[in-house]
């Protein structure tokens, strides 16, 4: 008898006591904490993202690109990666050279570029999480991770939920799920927080009003 046949025997003894038409019990987990408002859904994210250390703006839609254009400025950003389906006029007005979003771009091609800009599938307000799957406006996965200054477009009210499982069932679990919550950081056994580690060490939100 191996290990595995042991610990399943062990096992098989400890159920064998155990009513055979024992019920599992199945737990009523609530969709949203608490009723808000569109407005207030959006201030919560708002709130969240910058208590992760994302930095985040507001701006109506006719506002966007001159905005992109300032941070990108600000930034000294003399390159810019652009996801193959991202509005042009979003960087229309900036001096940055733009970076296609290719299959062939190595990690080394990737690393040297300054910014890049992206759209989101959807917001979660409760967790302050913004998630891409892949979409045009959002390019490759290793496009948001290798870069380290990330800036991404959420359109609100229309992309913001209030909670996980309402934002789980506006995902298709087929595609290339990326969950951002704030810059990429992590922390050493004496809990010194280290950004930039496994994605970029700047985030910033543009959350755009639809009006």
């Amino acid at each position: 008898m191996n290990s595995r046949e042991r610990i399943l025997g062990r096992v098989r003894r400890a159920l064998a006591d155990g009513p055979a038409d024992e019920t599992p019990v199945s737990r009523d987990y609530l969709r949203e904490h608490g009723r808000r408002s569109a407005e207030q859904t959006v201030d919560l994210l708002a709130e969240n993202l910058a208590d992760y250390r994302a930095i985040v703006h507001r701006c109506a839609d006719g506002e966007l690109a001159e905005l992109i254009t300032r941070l990108l400025a600000e930034r000294g950003s003399r390159t810019v990666l652009v996801p193959p389906g991202l509005p042009p006029h979003w960087l229309g007005a900036s001096d940055a050279a733009q970076v296609d979003d290719r299959a062939a771009s190595t990690a080394h091609e990737l690393d040297r570029v300054d910014s890049v800009v992206t759209g989101c599938a959807v917001a979660i307000a409760e967790t302050g999480t913004l998630v891409l799957d892949g979409s045009p406006d959002q390019g490759r996965r290793r496009i948001t991770l290798v870069p380290d200054h990330h800036i991404c477009v959420v359109r609100v009210p229309g992309q913001v939920v209030s909670s996980v499982p309402q934002g789980l069932e506006r995902l298709d679990p087929a595609r290339p799920l990326t969950w951002i919550s704030g810059p990429s950081a992590t922390s050493d056994i004496e809990l010194d927080r280290v950004e930039g580690v496994h994605g970029p060490r700047t985030l910033e939100v543009i959350l755009v009003d639809e009006g």
